[in-house]
């Protein structure tokens, strides 16, 4: 219908606005997908898809901060891999109608993610600090926390972003930058993993999937503009507002 195509759309661009200024796309394309009539799992899956190609471009800019860091790369990347696949495994084995009991609970867990997550990172930056020559203990500990954080990304991409950068708090990186860098390279690996795994197991929905693609695309370079006109704390304040809002929505339609 052409009410969806156009809903969809709008959702892609203020969703790649919102990740190009101040995160938190996926509580607009998410909950579209849905609106649009896309089943919650190939909602998840579409959203996944759509936002991929957010994080590549994302990534390629950093590129030269990531370069600081190469000697460490092929671990971030092999666990991203590893976590997506899991991630997504779990998603397709989880019923259809488990998933979307569980659909608000993981909009709430991503909604608290968003409005504490600089708070989170401040913390685990100060403990950071205090425990910088970790012992081996601690790398394996930090590796499997990595994959944690990679197996949720597979499973519901909402909140990745925000969850990856406490990751890397914790680990003992403080350049933003940096952060910033990583925080994009997890995402694309996890995201073109599990889109992967989506694709064999046909659940993306690629027409919904484009349009919301095609907004986040207009968004997003719509977005560079307008970051330079446009608080950033006004644009966080509005997806925490819109977040809530949704996933009262949501828990509302579940348990009503």
């Amino acid at each position: 219908m052409l009410s969806d195509l156009i809903i969809l759309f709008i959702a892609g661009f203020l969703g790649g606005i919102l990740n190009s200024i101040a995160g938190g796309g996926s509580f607009i394309t998410f909950p579209a997908l849905l609106f649009a009539g896309v089943p919650p799992i190939s909602a998840n899956a579409t959203n996944t898809f759509a936002s991929c190609s957010g994080y590549m471009s994302g990534t390629w800019a950093f590129r030269k901060e990531l370069l600081e860091v190469k000697s460490e790369l092929p671990r971030y990347i092999f666990i991203s891999l590893l976590g997506g696949i899991g991630g997504a495994w779990l998603l397709l084995q989880t019923p259809e109608s488990a998933f979307e009991t569980a659909v608000p609970w993981l909009l709430l867990f991503a909604t608290l993610l968003f409005i504490f997550g600089g708070q989170l990172n401040r913390s685990l930056k100060q403990l950071s600090t205090k425990h910088r020559h970790a012992s081996a203990a601690g790398a394996i500990l930090l590796s499997l926390l990595l994959m944690g954080v990679c197996l949720y990304g597979g499973f519901f991409n909402a909140g990745l972003g925000i969850i990856s950068l406490s990751y890397l708090a914790l680990a003992g990186h403080t350049d933003i930058n940096r952060m910033n860098g990583l925080k994009l390279l997890i995402s694309t690996f996890v995201s073109l993993i599990a889109i992967t795994l989506f694709i064999y197991n046909d659940v993306i929905a690629w027409y919904e999937g484009s349009i919301v693609l095609t907004g986040t695309l207009t968004g997003g370079y719509a977005a560079a503009h307008l970051s330079r006109k446009l608080p950033q704390q006004l644009v966080r304040n509005f997806v925490i507002i819109a977040s809530i809002g949704i996933t009262l929505y949501f828990f509302y339609d579940v348990y009503k």
